[in-house]
């Protein structure tokens, strides 16, 4: 089924779901980024990537924490920071050089927009590296619920808008080993800049309401909805 539609002036829509099936989005063309990817490990190597960032408008950024299986094990700290252009993401390790105070600069900016899914719960954690107030930045849940989707998570309103599917099958990896794998690294560079093509896109959305949305949900249906897919989120 196309994922667009001609509206009565012959103008292309884009159709999109309130919801869409998790089993069915398996099912789409895989999208990973294919950029450049920079590790960053080092502070030289982090004073060099700010100063690049510095001079973007809009920038994707995403977090990574080693996962905790125990109960009795102390909650792990934000271990990789992820911020993308269009063309090149770095990856952060601040597990090695911590969040010292360019990065945190670039974070407190207003000269750049940064965009993310569920960014306040990044914020909070990278507050717990060191504490500062994020500059200017925008939620794609938000954004995602603006134009009439309530799912959540990254992987369904990515698939909502692009009919592309993200695979999370590193999620759950080691973020703190010695060294990253290839599929850790393009699997954390995608998510960041995946976030940027649903800001550019949600957002031409919002600006020229070239989209149609399905029979949305009942007012009920609406609340019990963004409750679970919240609820996943959090897991």
């Amino acid at each position: 089924m196309s994922m667009q539609k001609m509206n009565y002036k012959g103008i292309r829509m884009l159709v999109l779901s309130p919801q869409v099936d998790k089993l069915k989005i398996t099912g789409y063309p895989r999208i990973l980024f294919t950029g450049k990817i920079e590790t960053i490990s080092t502070i030289p190597e982090m004073e060099k990537a700010v100063r690049y960032l510095g001079e973007e408008k809009v920038l994707g950024i995403d977090t990574e924490t080693k996962p905790n299986f125990s109960k009795t094990v102390y909650k792990h700290k934000v271990a990789l920071l992820q911020i993308s252009t269009n063309d090149i993401c770095f990856l952060f390790r601040l597990n090695y050089i911590g969040l010292p105070q360019p990065l945190t600069d670039l974070l407190c900016s207003d000269r750049q927009l940064k965009v993310g899914l569920s960014l306040q719960n990044d914020i909070l954690m990278l507050n717990e590296r060191s504490h500062f107030k994020m500059g200017k930045w925008v939620d794609l849940q938000r954004m995602a619920r603006d134009v009439g989707i309530v799912d959540q998570s990254l992987q369904k309103i990515y698939a909502n808008v692009f009919h592309r599917y993200i695979s999370k099958s590193q999620r759950l990896t080691n973020w703190e080993r010695d060294v990253l794998t290839d599929a850790q690294k393009r699997y954390a560079a995608t998510d960041a800049w995946a976030c940027l093509n649903l800001y550019n896109k949600l957002y031409k959305l919002k600006t020229t309401h070239d989209y149609i949305l399905k029979t949305p949900l009942s007012p009920h249906k609406l609340i019990d909805s963004f409750v679970k897919d919240f609820l996943n989120t959090q897991r």
